[in-house]
């Protein structure tokens, strides 16, 4: 039988696989303590759970009429950014999925009609940067399944879909982590003045006061292990745009035991601002 043996919220912003030099010149000198938390969080926490399949809840693969997860005996090839082409170009990628985890998700919504799950191994399937950005940080020799985000679902079926997770995962031997691959609050500055507005102090650069103070309630609320005050939050969270309708976090709730869940979240580095934006990595013990 198999388990789920941690999660995360994750970051995967640009800055994370820029050169130091790029990231320091964007931070007025210091460093973002994004890119050391993210070792961290793999050296001491993800690594030692000793996980046989990584699966990403990649917060930028939108889906429309169903839930969609990868299941490809391996994926490879070289990653350029439609957004950051300049920043992300040509970036070589090489790693084994996981078929039978993939395919036994899709199979727990047979004979549902409240949920759709679709596994596809197409070769010509696009990889999004939420995946390829966590590669060098946390990955050995781990399986990687990646699953998208529809953008026609509804908090209760985040969950539900994480849900499904958690019973594929019983009917395997797999030990699975499963990684939020997201933001928090997700609005951007205005073109003419983005380049204002690059550094991490989020009291300087976070998009608006209102929306620093909501992700400042949403990370103690998981600090507290309070992920039904998050669920409850959610309508008034939205006004401040969550990274795919937050569905990266909820589907990975969902997986760990939705609004019963009470696992407390240890914050890896600061709660930063990139370009607006509220980014942080959050492990949640299990």
């Amino acid at each position: 039988m198999g388990e789920i043996v941690g999660a995360a919220l994750v970051s995967h912003v640009p800055p994370l696989v820029m050169p130091e030099a790029d990231r320091r010149e964007m931070n007025n000198g210091d460093d973002t303590t994004l890119f050391q938390g993210l070792h961290d969080l793999a050296e001491q926490r993800l690594w030692p759970v000793e996980a046989d399949t990584l699966v990403i809840i990649d917060s930028h693969w939108f889906t429309t009429i169903e839930h969609i997860v990868s299941s490809h005996d391996r994926r490879s090839g070289f990653y350029t950014s439609e957004e950051l082409p300049r920043g992300m170009s040509q970036v070589p990628y090489d790693f084994r999925g996981d078929r039978q985890l993939a395919e036994q998700w899709a199979a727990e919504s047979d004979n549902r009609d409240d949920t759709w799950i679709t596994a596809i191994d197409d070769p010509y399937l696009p990889i999004n940067y939420p995946t390829i950005n966590l590669l060098p940080f946390l990955a050995k020799d781990q399986a990687w399944v990646s699953a998208g985000i529809c953008q026609t679902a509804q908090p209760e079926d985040f969950v539900l879909f994480g849900e499904l997770l958690a019973a594929a995962v019983a009917k395997t031997d797999r030990r699975v982590a499963v990684l939020a691959s997201g933001g928090l609050s997700h609005r951007f500055w205005p073109l003419r003045q983005f380049r204002d507005h690059e550094a991490a102090d989020p009291g300087l650069h976070l998009r608006t006061p209102e929306a620093w103070a909501a992700d400042k309630k949403v990370l103690a609320d998981m600090a507290a292990g309070n992920h039904a005050g998050i669920l409850e939050f959610l309508p008034e969270y939205a006004k401040f745009a969550p990274e795919g309708f937050f569905g990266h976090y909820l589907t990975m709730l969902g997986a760990i035991g939705g609004n019963e869940c009470r696992s407390k979240g240890e914050q890896f580095g600061e709660y930063e601002s990139v370009s607006g934006t509220g980014q942080a990595h959050v492990w949640f013990p299990l």
